[in-house]
């Protein structure tokens, strides 16, 4: 295989490098084109087929649905693995021993408290703010608690950052549910692992102690390491191109949570329960949705089935759908919604329709299905995503300083007016 591709302009024929990666995806560098051709750029709206950059954190291949984040399988991480593993390994590039893991767990839970004055900022806004807008604003404010920027290539002022946030970022993320439910904030506890810690500051009553389950602990934590990194999408996408201004993490961050906010990113899961409450509301036929999502012109969708990025079927739901078996099987709950869901699911796995077209539900699907079933309200499932995506976003953005990555500064094709007269106020 030739290592350049010729790319012919008016009759000049121009010669780019290729770079090929580790898993043998081909790019053509086109870093000099505009330099080279006199000014021609290439135009490619969302970059489906462009390279934003090389990073060597999360492969990614949607036509034989693979997943590994640092050459692991998600399938061995999410069996093997507890989250603040996956978290060190995807940030600090290697899995942590006993020991590493220890002091990881112990500094985060130092880096817990946030500055009371944040509970100012939460108190202004109305019950009705979405969470989602709550935590972006509140991760974004603790920039004004920590004003010193991070010093990318100090091993130590990194790891300060990194045990920070991630102490953090959970307390703010069950202040954001507890305050729209109107209940006391509260703090997790020092005896308790990451994930569990995460799941009392969300439920614990102010009336009574809260009592684990190891079937919802165990299911959140495989549901974190599944959102943990998904290499270059929206957000974090976001997270890369506003640090490349040298913003800060957690403004970086900040950017990122806005971007995951949308329905068609990280606010899949609640758009998955929306539809099926709209199903609910209907009668519940499932059939008649099924019939509808089959119709082309029906503008109805179907929510949570197949994924834009995996053409043959989601790692990721394959895993989760145990854990999704196991909350429902345990909590014993009775609701319509789920049961709506877990019909779609049966229906859409037998459908040649859906079959034939690798319509499968996907981890969106499964992980609203999850959400619900333990008590989280429907407008908090991106919430939630942000919590397990955090540690991608830290890796995406200290890999990019590390690389000294350029400025974000994408071109376009202009298609507006050519130059025209000004004309006077009076004469328009």
């Amino acid at each position: 295989m030739s290592n350049t591709a010729t790319l012919e302009i008016n009759g000049e024929k121009h010669e780019f490098p290729l770079i090929v990666g580790t898993e043998n995806e081909i790019g053509i560098d086109i870093k000099t084109l505009r330099g080279v051709t006199g000014g021609v750029t290439t135009i490619d709206p969302g970059y489906k087929n462009t390279g934003a950059c090389q990073s060597g954190i999360t492969f990614l291949d949607g036509e034989k649905g693979i997943l590994r984040y640092r050459g692991y399988s998600i399938e061995d991480l999410a069996d093997k693995a507890d989250f603040l593993e996956v978290a060190y390994l995807l940030i600090f590039g290697e899995l942590p021993t006993k020991i590493q893991l220890d002091k990881f767990h112990s500094d985060i839970k130092e880096q817990s408290v946030v500055d009371d004055d944040i509970k100012k900022i939460l108190d202004a806004f109305p019950k009705a703010a979405h969470p989602m807008g709550v935590l972006s604003s509140l991760t974004s404010a603790l920039t004004a608690f920590n004003p010193s920027s991070v010093n990318v290539d100090s091993e130590e002022e990194m790891y300060k950052s990194v045990v920070k946030i991630l102490g953090k970022f959970p307390v703010l993320v069950a202040w954001t549910m507890r305050k729209k439910q109107g209940l006391p904030l509260n703090y997790g506890s020092n005896s308790l692992g990451y994930v569990e810690n995460v799941l009392k500051m969300m439920f614990e009553k102010p009336n009574e102690e809260y009592t684990q389950n190891p079937i919802l602990v165990n299911a959140l934590d495989k549901l974190l390491i599944l959102h943990a990194d998904h290499e270059q999408n929206c957000s974090t996408s976001t997270v890369r191109i506003v640090g490349s201004s040298h913003a800060g993490l957690f403004a970086s961050l900040s950017a990122g949570i806005s971007a995951l906010w949308g329905p068609l990113h990280g606010g899949a899961n609640q758009a998955v329960l929306e539809m099926l409450e709209g199903i609910k509301e209907d009668g519940g036929d499932t059939k008649k949705y099924m019939a509808k999502a089959k119709d082309k012109q029906d503008p109805f969708r179907l929510m949570g089935f197949g994924h834009r990025v995996y053409k043959n079927f989601d790692p990721r739901a394959n895993i989760i759908k145990v854990s999704a078996d196991e909350v429902l099987g345990d909590l014993g709950v009775e609701d319509p919604i789920l049961d709506i869901a877990k019909g779609l699911a049966k229906e859409a796995l037998q459908d040649e329709y859906f079959v034939k077209r690798k319509l499968y539900p996907n981890v969106d699907f499964y992980s609203g299905i999850i959400y619900r079933a333990m008590g989280i309200p429907t407008e908090m499932f991106t919430v939630m995503f942000a919590l397990g995506r955090l540690p991608g976003w830290i890796s995406q953005w200290r890999e990019m300083r590390l690389n000294k990555e350029p400025i974000g500064r994408p071109r376009q094709i202009y298609t507006g007016e050519n130059l025209r007269e000004f004309k006077d106020l009076s004469k328009r």
